[in-house]
């Protein structure tokens, strides 16, 4: 199967949790894509569900597709939010925001009762790090900023080039907050709770992605089929 195939895959197995009248939150990046596309297929056949979108690219799919939207100051609790990831260890840690939305995926994530990753076999990993960490700054004291997570990364093991995420006609990317990323090469996290909070005291550091207890589930798709990270009772409900 093509990589693309088995992110349609996940998102499959995903949807099998969605049910008739959920609040959901809708992730960003090409798997979360592809969850948005089958959900739309499944709202125009007559599921009845309310998403509030993690960037604007996510929510001009969505509107596109007949789903009905909402926003956090709307409808603050959701049920479930599907997100995809760009790293996942055995422990449900993941690295997000390769499509720059790290900062409302965890607004979104955390405002859930529920998180579902899907993502291909690829984004399993043993140690995160090899996918750049990104942060989320602000443009102001830059340079200050850069400084001070080189320093506070450099104290729990992380040394790495930290670089500004550019577009290809050589501007910087901004996210929807109007914020810069900071990639970091870090290529192992051998600690990414200490590094979670030491990257928590850096006042220019809007919010990283490292996403740490909150994911509840992750459905990974592979050669051999579904593989699912997390526990299910028997009513098909995620416990941690």
């Amino acid at each position: 199967m093509s990589q693309d195939a088995l992110k349609v895959a996940a998102a499959e197995r995903a949807l099998e949790f969605v049910e008739n009248g959920m609040r959901l939150g809708l992730g960003t990046g090409s798997t979360a894509a592809k969850f948005v596309d089958l959900l739309g297929k499944r709202v125009a056949g007559g599921l009845d569900v309310t998403c509030v979108a993690t960037s604007h690219a996510t929510q001009a799919q969505a509107e596109g597709l007949g789903i009905r939207m909402s926003t956090l100051d709307e409808t603050p609790f959701l049920d479930l939010t599907v997100d995809g990831a760009d790293e996942i260890d055995g422990e449900l840690r993941l690295i997000k925001g390769g499509g720059g939305a790290l900062l409302r995926e965890k607004i979104v994530a955390t405002a859930s009762g529920r998180m579902i990753v899907i993502a291909d076999a690829s984004k399993k990993v043993e140690t995160l790090g090899a996918f750049p960490l990104p942060l989320e700054v602000v443009p102001f004291g830059l340079t200050a900023t850069r400084n001070m997570i080189t320093a506070l990364a450099a104290d729990v093991g992380c040394e790495g080039d930290l670089r500004v995420r550019m577009l290809p006609g050589g501007k910087p990317f901004l996210t929807d907050g109007g914020n810069l990323l900071l990639d970091c090469h870090f290529g192992r996290i051998e600690a990414p709770e200490e590094l979670d909070e030491a990257l928590k005291l850096i006042p220019g550091v809007v919010e990283n992605g490292l996403f740490i207890g909150i994911a509840d589930l992750a459905i990974i798709a592979g050669e051999g089929g579904i593989t699912l990270l997390g526990v299910e009772d028997s009513e098909g409900a995620i416990v941690r």
